[in-house]
């Protein structure tokens, strides 16, 4: 029997009903399924698997109940495994998330049917060392934030394929992928990157020059900013979800990673545009 797994936006009672009825198509359609703690949570008398874990139920692919931030969890967590997922909007913007409700029962039958299309989406792989050695790896669908504490300005060097770039004072720096470049990064000032250039986007937060802009460099570099003097409060975030607390010297190192998210799309779905003027309201006046 093949499986599906469900990931779930928490602490949303009213996703109660919304599950059980995706759960019901399921096992209608003979599926076995298995559930994130969060997923679990709502219902009763199904497989509990921790997020993580999902991925060694083979799972055919995973419908993810929420907004964008449940599916950037979701997707750091499968992505290694090559899942797809099909994201159903339950948050407000859901740039990402685009499946509404009423267009769920629509997407899984041509999912069955095999009339879907996969959109695949590149990631981070972000690195952080200190004094010499690693202490931490994750990988990021939107973004990897260096931020400095709410009281001021921190110091940050960039280098790009070994060579120095520039010396940044910054609330922060965002490293983006093209999907996040429509996250902080836009809020920052960044430009808009179409999902399928091979790009990254670095911009700066406030930055305490004028002659400081976002930079757009090929996906191929090699990215490594290193946190400046007297920065203990500084920290590191991947997709805003996961944070490490950064040193004096310490050494951040982005590059393309080897896996991408592969996103569930209906064959005539999804118009990167049309969700830009749809949800940004973009060149609206």
């Amino acid at each position: 029997m093949p499986t599906v797994a469900i990931v779930t936006k928490p602490n949303k009672p009213e996703i109660t009903e919304i599950i059980s009825g995706v759960i019901e198509w399921l096992e209608k359609h003979g599926y076995d399924v298995v559930l994130d703690p969060a997923s679990a949570a709502y219902t009763h008398g199904h497989r509990e698997v921790e997020r993580e874990q999902l991925y060694k139920y083979k799972p055919e692919f995973v419908v993810v109940l929420g907004g964008d931030g449940t599916l950037l969890a979701a997707a750091r967590a499968v992505a290694h495994a090559g899942i797809p997922l099909l994201a159903v909007n339950l948050g407000s913007l859901g740039f990402l998330t685009e499946v509404t409700l009423s267009e769920l029962d629509r997407h899984l039958t041509s999912i069955t049917e095999h009339h879907c299309k996969i959109d695949e989406r590149t990631m981070l792989t972000c690195r952080l060392s200190r004094h010499g050695k690693r202490v931490c790896e994750h990988e990021a669908l939107n973004d990897v934030v260096i931020k400095a504490s709410a009281a001021r300005l921190a110091d940050f060097l960039l280098c790009i394929d070994g060579h120095r770039v520039a010396d940044y004072k910054a609330d922060a720096l965002i490293v983006a992928t093209p999907t996040g470049s429509t996250a902080y990064s836009l809020a920052a000032g960044g430009p808009i990157l179409a999902p399928s250039v091979n790009a990254f986007v670095i911009t700066p937060v406030s930055p305490h020059a004028l002659t400081h802009r976002p930079l757009v460099v090929e996906d191929s570099s090699q990215l490594s900013i290193t946190v400046g003097p007297g920065e203990d409060s500084a920290f590191l975030a991947m997709d805003g979800q996961v944070n490490v607390p950064l040193e004096d010297g310490d050494l951040v190192e982005c590059v393309l990673a080897k896996d991408r998210v592969k996103l569930i799309r209906a064959e005539n779905g999804y118009r990167f545009f049309d969700i830009l003027r749809n949800k940004l309201h973009w060149g609206e006046r």
